[in-house]
C-alpha cells in the first residue's frame, strides 16, 4: 500500500461515520490521521498535535459549528485544506464551498453521504499532485514594501513569463499568456497578490507592462522566425485603459518589432470594466482596428458580463477557472459552461476555459463542446527560455 504523506482530521458528530471514514483514510494510505466529535474537541487536537494537511468536515454540528471552527483554524494556520462531507442540501453545500476560500484554506472538493472511497482517494491525491503554491499568496502574504518593489524593477527581478494556451481536441498551442513573477533573490518566485498593489500605488504599471510588451514580442518574433506563429497575450488594467497615450504607445513597439497587431491579445478582467470611460472605449476600438483581439478575462465572476460583451468589441471569453474546477460538482456548472460556449459560438468568439488541472476536466470540456484552453494540467507559467525548451520537448 502506497504511504500518502498527510496529515488529516476527521470532524464528524456521527460516532459510526467517524470511525467509517478514518479506517478508509487508513486504507488509502494516509500517514497520520486524527478524529473528533465536535468542532472544540477539534481545535483542542490540533493545538495538541500540530497543522493537519486536510480537514473532512460534516457541516451538521452541534455548539460551536464547523465553520466556526474552519475560520478559527484558517486564523491560527491549524488547517491547510477541506473536504467538506455532508448529507446537507448540494446548493448548501457549494455555497460553504464558496466561503472555505475566503477564510484562506484550500477547497479540495465536496462529498455527500455515503462517503465512496475512490471519490475520497481521488482528492487526496488531487492535493498531493497540484502544485505546490510557491507562486501562490497566503492570507499570511503581506503587500511588499514599496521600495521593495522599486528595488526589484531596478533590479531587473521582475520576469516575464509565459502559459501556453492549448486546443483541448489536438492538443497543440493555440498561444501563450504573458504573466509577470517577481524573482525574489531569497523568497522564491512571488505572486503578483504581494507586489501589485505596491507597483500601483507607484505608478509602474505602464512600465511593467511594456516590458512585459517587449519580452512577448521578441518571443514572438523568435518564433516567427522558425516558421511559426504564436498569439500572445497580455494582461490590461482599467488604469491603463483610461490613457489616451496607451494605444499609440503599443502601435510605435509593434512597428518596431515589425510585427502586425493581429498576433497580440489584450485580456482585460469583466470587473475592471463596470463603467469604461470614453477614452476606455475608444482605446478598445482601436485596438481592434490595428487588428488586436480583446478577451474578457475571468467571465461570470462578476454581474455585468453580457452587458460588457454588448457594450465592448470583444472576440474572445475567457471562463473564470472557478467553473472549471467545480465541474464534478453537480449540473448547475455543466450548464453554465455550455451557455457560456454556446453564446460564443452565437457571437462569432472564442471561449477559452480556464484553470484545467486534471485529465477529468479535461475530458469533460471536450464532451460539453469546449475547444481551447488553459491550466497547469498542460503547462504551468514558465520563463522564456523555460518555454522555448517545452515546445522543443513536445
Amino acid at each position: 500500500m502506497q504511504v500518502l504523506q498527510l496529515r488529516v482530521l476527521v470532524l464528524n458528530d456521527n460516532f459510526f461515520q467517524r470511525a467509517m471514514t478514518v479506517n478508509m483514510l487508513r486504507q488509502l494510505g494516509c500517514e497520520s490521521v486524527f478524529s473528533a466529535s465536535c468542532a472544540q474537541h477539534a481545535l483542542h487536537t490540533l493545538h495538541s498535535v500540530g497543522p493537519v494537511d486536510v480537514a473532512l468536515c460534516d457541516l451538521r454540528m452541534e455548539g460551536l459549528d464547523s465553520l466556526d471552527f474552519l475560520q478559527r483554524s484558517a486564523s491560527s494556520g491549524l488547517v491547510r485544506s477541506v473536504i467538506i462531507n455532508s448529507s446537507l442540501a448540494e446548493d448548501v453545500r457549494r455555497a460553504a464551498g464558496k466561503l472555505i476560500p475566503l477564510l484562506g484554506l484550500r477547497m479540495l472538493g465536496e462529498l455527500g453521504h455515503p462517503l465512496q472511497f475512490d471519490s475520497l482517494g481521488r482528492l487526496l491525491k488531487n492535493y498531493l499532485n497540484q502544485p505546490k503554491a510557491t507562486e501562490g499568496c497566503t492570507r499570511t502574504d503581506l503587500v511588499a514594501d514599496e521600495g521593495e518593489v522599486l528595488r526589484a524593477m531596478e533590479c531587473g527581478q521582475m520576469e516575464t513569463y509565459f502559459q501556453p494556451k492549448i486546443n483541448l481536441v489536438n492538443r497543440e498551442v493555440s498561444g501563450v499568456e504573458a504573466l509577470t513573477r517577481w524573482n525574489h533573490p531569497t523568497r522564491g518566485v512571488v505572486s503578483p497578490v504581494v507586489f501589485m498593489p505596491s507597483l500601483e500605488r507607484c505608478n509602474l504599471m505602464d512600465e511593467l507592462f511594456f516590458t512585459q510588451f517587449d519580452h512577448g514580442l521578441q518571443l514572438q518574433r523568435h518564433f516567427l522566425r522558425q516558421g511559426t506563429p504564436l498569439n500572445i497575450a497580455f494582461n490590461l488594467q482599467p488604469s491603463q485603459l483610461s490613457s489616451v497615450a496607451l494605444v499609440s504607445r503599443i502601435k510605435a513597439t509593434l512597428a518596431r518589432f515589425r510585427l502586425p497587431g493581429v498576433g497580440v491579445t489584450f485580456e482585460l478582467t469583466e470587473t475592471g470594466l463596470v463603467e469604461a470611460s470614453a477614452t476606455c472605449m475608444e482605446n478598445l476600438v482601436r485596438l481592434r482596428m490595428m487588428g488586436c483581439r480583446l478577451s474578457i478575462d475571468d467571465f461570470g465572476s462578476g454581474f455585468s458580463s453580457l452587458q460588457r460583451l454588448c457594450q465592448l468589441p470583444f472576440n474572445e471569453i475567457k471562463l473564470d477557472g472557478e467553473f472549471v474546477q467545480t465541474l464534478g460538482d453537480g449540473p448547475r456548472c455543466k450548464a453554465v459552461i455550455s451557455s457560456t460556449l454556446a453564446l460564443g459560438e452565437s457571437l462569432g468568439m472564442t471561449v477559452v476555459a480556464e484553470g484545467i488541472e486534471t485529465q477529468a476536466q479535461h475530458l469533460q470540456l471536450l464532451d460539453l463542446g469546449c475547444v481551447h484552453g488553459q491550466g497547469y494540467f498542460f503547462a504551468k507559467p514558465m520563463t522564456q527560455h523555460d518555454l522555448c525548451a517545452w515546445f522543443h520537448s513536445r
